[in-house]
């Protein structure tokens, strides 16, 4: 069994960057596709982007294309976000989990990290 733990989140000015960690434990990462989801206060955990086992294929939700950029490591067993441009409407906390890439979005299998703070000032 695999545990997730995220790392990365902090408070950064609208504009700037962030790069999320998500490091796994148990199980090799190679087997799994992965995904990222937010919850901003008092809002539904959406979907962010995913990456397929190797990294060959890649989905992102419309909202994120173009500023956000999954990655991964296999080697280091790490899942990277990479958060560019980013808006106060960004703050949320920001989850990895365990699924599969459906159409243009991702289905998580229910494994889920204890999120990270990302809070985006104005």
């Amino acid at each position: 069994q695999v545990q997730l733990g995220e790392s990365g989140g902090g408070l950064v000015q609208a504009g700037g960057s962030l790069r999320l960690s998500c490091a796994t434990s148990g199980d090799s990462l190679s087997d799994y596709t992965m995904g990222w989801f937010r919850q901003a206060p008092g809002k539904e955990r959406e979907f962010v982007a995913a990456i397929s086992w190797s990294a060959s294929r890649t989905v992102y939700a419309d909202s994120f294309k173009g500023r956000f950029i999954i990655s991964r490591d296999n080697a280091k067993k790490t899942v990277y976000l990479q958060m560019n441009s980013l808006k106060p409407e960004d703050t949320a906390v920001y989850y990895c989990t365990i699924g599969r890439i459906a159409g243009l979005s991702f289905e998580s299998r229910g494994t889920w990290g204890q999120g990270t703070q990302v809070t985006v000032s104005s």
